[in-house]
């Protein structure tokens, strides 16, 4: 998909598209699990998350807990019920998989980005669509969708167990050496990982993208790859 920038939006957002548009797709960590039956990718169910940014100035434009004080690019995120059969308790973009009304990649992280955490479709622009991601654990290729929240809004979970709380977390805190590490999980397999404050640690796919956001901006700072960050539940 070819972008094109306009004066509605941040100098740094133009950038980073046409950069997204040149770019490797990201590396994201591969978690094998004896409990999950894996899936080849001829075979893999669709999904897409949204990975959506804006640069909503304080706690109040969204009700998402971003931290006091911390400017700049901010990305919205979700902490998946800790009851949920599947990755509970983790922090992730919203997003999930398609449903055949969607018309297309866009659409269905757009659609469950409203069902879950009540994002408004209107008040986003789409920006690009990146290849699909195999996730071999859950037998699933998952397209992110980067876009721009052009009119930051106040966010909720939706009534039930499926989505615990959300999350505005600044690129400048999750790009701090102090906040930043590697996971390693059963299979010998390390991925970047974020401490942040007041938000679950964050590893696996989110990470993996999140890694590759900081980088293709220009936000990321030398960090030390060596300092490990335990996984709890696995």
């Amino acid at each position: 998909m070819t972008y094109q920038a306009t004066d509605d939006h941040p100098r740094w957002w133009g950038s980073l598209m046409d950069a997204a548009q040149q770019a490797d797709r990201p590396q994201v960590p591969r978690v094998a699990s004896d409990r999950l039956r894996l899936h080849s990718p001829g075979r893999a169910r669709t999904a897409s998350v949204l990975v959506l940014l804006t640069d909503a100035g304080d706690d109040s434009d969204t009700n998402a807990g971003a931290p006091a004080g911390s400017g700049g690019p901010r990305v919205l995120l979700q902490q998946r019920g800790a009851t949920l059969r599947h990755h509970p308790g983790e922090v992730a973009f919203p997003g999930g998989a398609a449903d055949p009304g969607d018309a297309d990649a866009a659409a269905t992280a757009l659609r469950e980005a409203a069902e879950e955490l009540a994002v408004d479709p209107a008040s986003v622009d789409i920006g690009i669509t990146l290849p699909p991601l195999w996730i071999p654990v859950s037998g699933f290729a998952v397209t992110p969708v980067l876009a721009w929240w052009r009119e930051p809004h106040p966010v909720s979970p939706a009534p039930g167990e499926e989505v615990a709380a959300a999350h505005l977390v600044a690129l400048t805190d999750l790009a701090d050496p102090a906040n930043r590490g590697s996971t390693l999980y059963p299979s010998g397999r390390t991925g970047p990982g974020f401490s942040v404050p007041g938000v679950p640690l964050i590893w696996g796919f989110t990470a993996g993208i999140l890694s590759w956001l900081l980088e293709l901006g220009g936000w990321s700072r030398p960090w030390d790859t060596g300092r490990m960050m335990e996984l709890e539940g696995l």
